[in-house]
């Protein structure tokens, strides 16, 4: 558990969010939580293939002798 906390912390916290939200909006509360999250990791994931392709790129633009080299014969 987070330090500092314990069950009843959570409790009480819970209780406040029902207040202050009420039962019948918390559902679709959580349900734009969840999709803002699957967004998030989409674009992490996306982030992550870009940065490989981008190193692929230069690993291979490096194998072919080219780079730097702005000034090929046509």
């Amino acid at each position: 558990m987070i330090r500092g906390l314990e069950g009843w912390h959570f409790i009480i916290i819970l209780v406040i969010v029902l207040l202050l939200w009420g039962a019948p909006k918390l559902p679709g509360l959580a349900k734009s939580l969840g999709q803002s999250m699957r967004i998030f990791r989409k674009e992490m994931k996306g982030l992550g293939e870009d940065k490989a392709a981008d190193k692929a790129a230069a690993n291979a633009e490096k194998s072919n002798g080219t780079e730097g080299d702005s000034t090929s014969a046509k």
